[in-house]
């Protein structure tokens, strides 16, 4: 089946969605009111160096400080073989990357924070990951501009070389023009679209994108207070840069306006893509056209149902998401262990890509289904690591436990879609759950016996006012309770509904 990039763009939001085989694989978000930073560079001052955390907080102008952690600030060390950068989706010379985003490789750990920035001072950072909860945006001093065909490092002596290209001829001829053309002392990273590209078209390229650093750094020099100095390139024109590639076979927009952005540029960096981006005129809304929308929905469910009809449930938490692998329906064909391994195998594949597709990041356990046999265990860990190696995001995963648990690690950027579709519930409050009807009325009642301590001697009637589930709760089930409480306190006890109460709220008054 066709791949395929279908952009959504309406005036508050921009949508993007990359389908490969028929089924989503990605989507992206980007709204006007929360607005990604990911890839913007600002001019900072450091407003407070924290030497306990080995970082600093850094206003850059926007509504919350960031914050810069010292592995990933860029040191000019006399030894040029210690400053190979290693950055967001870029290898090094033999196709790595490495799990950690922004860091020197044989980075100096002796060198404290405090010997190298100081509060107030000025430097060149750019965000590397978008504020997350209640943290702020992550910054890094080691500067990458991305291209079409090439990533700027302009503080470092570098080639890299994407590992997706395997050809060992391509990965040297293009290692030949970068180290002809490029300017002295500067870095380049090799993306994957670079391959099969004529040398004019990527001296084109480097050409106008040293120029783009060289204003950049004008800026700097020219500003006085924390600010933006390069915008990165919007959600559309980034899934052009980064999603449109030779594996997508056409990309289809609705909005005329960024259709033409599109184009131009394309023609200007990779025109033979052009005739393969369509303008969608349709009444009816794109994403239902294809699909998308009931997609997305089923995004917010914790429940995913396997075709067998076993069942995974991805629960996310402050720390990290769990994933439950279970057979749920399925009962197999044979004996219980093929049925586990066949479940176990089938959820592996569903994991892999719900982790793309809802951008999962960070600490992930997953919790397979307990299977006795180690050649089983290897074999689900196996069709894992496959499964995973689609995935552009960096992911370190730990052999399986003996009870069935793997523990894994996938590069984090940006809000997962869930969180970024999603606010804390405001009726529960983020737990997921509010107190059971009996243990709220056990705790008024537990109340209405310390009025007696509070009161001891009054004889007015006891209002207690609660939400009407409760009362009915206490009126219908309770209500033995309710006149044994009153011949202790000697007092009537009076039940009144308010409507506007939350259910767990309740007020005792005389």
């Amino acid at each position: 089946m066709a791949n395929e990039l279908i952009i959504n763009v309406r005036p508050h939001e921009t949508r993007v969605a990359l389908i490969e085989n028929g089924l989503v694989a990605e989507l992206h978000i980007d709204r006007k009111t929360s607005h990604g930073l990911i890839g913007n560079i600002y001019r900072g001052r450091v407003v407070r160096v924290l030497p306990g955390m080995q970082a600093a907080f850094v206003d850059i102008g926007e509504e919350r400080t960031a914050f810069l952690y010292v592995s990933d600030i860029y040191r000019d060390h006399p030894d040029p073989g210690r400053a190979i950068y290693i950055g967001n989706g870029e290898y090094d010379d033999n196709g790595k990357g490495k799990p950690e985003n922004g860091v020197f490789a044989g980075e100096d750990e002796s060198l404290n924070i405090e010997n190298i920035l100081h509060e107030g001072q000025g430097i060149v950072a750019q965000v590397s990951k978008d504020p997350i909860g209640t943290k702020g945006a992550r910054l890094t001093s080691y500067i990458s501009l991305p291209g079409r065909h090439l990533v700027l490092l302009p503080y470092v002596n570098h080639i890299g070389i994407s590992r997706r290209i395997k050809d060992k001829e391509e990965r040297e001829r293009l290692k030949g023009i970068i180290e002809e053309i490029r300017p002295e002392k500067t870095g380049f990273i090799i993306r994957t679209a670079s391959e099969g590209v004529e040398k004019e078209k990527i001296k084109s390229e480097m050409d106008f994108m040293l120029k783009l650093w060289a204003n950049i750094l004008a800026k700097m020099n020219e500003s006085t207070s924390p600010g933006l100095l390069y915008l990165d390139l919007s959600v559309s024109l980034k899934a052009v840069r980064d999603l449109f590639t030779r594996e997508v076979d056409r990309l289809i927009i609705d909005s005329s306006d960024e259709y033409k952005r599109i184009i131009e540029f394309i023609d200007h960096f990779a025109p033979a893509l052009k005739y393969s981006v369509e303008l969608y005129n349709g009444e009816e809304p794109i994403f239902d056209v294809y699909g998308i929308e009931i997609e997305i929905s089923r995004l917010l469910d914790n429940k995913v149902w396997l075709k067998s009809g076993g069942y995974i449930v991805i629960e996310l938490t402050e720390a990290l998401t769990s994933i439950d692998v279970n057979t749920g329906s399925y009962v197999g064909k044979r004996n219980l262990d093929e049925t586990i391994l066949n479940t176990n195998l089938e959820a592996v594949k569903e994991i892999a890509y719900q982790l793309r597709l809802r951008n999962i990041g960070g600490l992930i356990v997953i919790d397979f289904i307990d299977m006795e046999s180690l050649e089983d265990r290897h074999k689900v860990f196996s069709a894992l690591m496959e499964a995973l190696s689609r995935d552009k995001a960096r992911t370190y995963v730990l052999r399986m436990s003996e009870l069935g648990l793997i523990e894994m690690t996938r590069q984090r950027a940006k809000e997962n879609l869930y969180r970024q579709m999603t606010e804390k519930c405001n009726y529960c409050e983020g737990r997921g759950a509010t107190k059971s009807k009996k243990t709220i009325c056990y705790e008024i009642f537990r109340d209405l016996e310390r009025e007696r301590l509070l009161v001891p001697k009054a004889d007015e009637n006891i209002y207690v006012h609660v939400n009407p589930e409760i009362a009915n709760v206490i009126k219908e089930e309770e209500q033995q309770s309710i006149i044994e409480l009153e011949r202790g306190l000697g007092r009537r006890i009076v039940i009144l509904s308010q409507k506007d109460y939350h259910i767990e709220q309740y007020e005792i008054s005389s």
